[in-house]
């Protein structure tokens, strides 16, 4: 079973083994409204934690999606990029950004849980 954990930036990271699996949050997609625009990385990319890593443009705004750990990407995933309003309906699940093969574990075990992130939100509304 994988793990999840969360950044500040509204980014979620789900570990199998040493491949993280990176998106954006639900609270990410309220922010932002309808999405209809995204670009993932290509794999073999390296990425740095706190990096820039993607984009996602909604019909309110163009953000940036940040790594929340380091390392080189494996994949990117083109279903968000051929059809980004996929994100606002499943953005923890089936539309991940990209997968990246993790550099420090220790970065993971940093970033924040589901009961803090959603603390995080309650504190910090934007």
């Amino acid at each position: 079973m994988s793990e999840k954990k969360f950044s500040k930036k509204h980014e979620w990271v789900s570990l199998e083994g040493d491949v993280a699996t990176v998106g954006i949050t639900k609270h990410a997609t309220e922010l932002l409204g309808d999405i209809v625009f995204a670009e993932v990385p290509d794999a073999g990319k390296s990425v740095e934690k706190e990096g820039q890593a993607a984009v996602v443009e909604s019909t309110k705004a163009a953000s940036d999606v940040y790594s929340p750990i380091s390392g080189e990407i494996t994949e990117g995933n083109k279903t968000i990029v051929d059809d980004p309003s996929s994100i606002n309906k499943d953005p923890e699940g089936a539309s991940w950004f990209f997968k990246l093969k993790i550099k420090d574990k220790g970065e993971f075990d940093s970033l924040m849980s589901k009961e803090e992130y959603e603390k995080f939100c309650k504190d910090n509304p934007n």
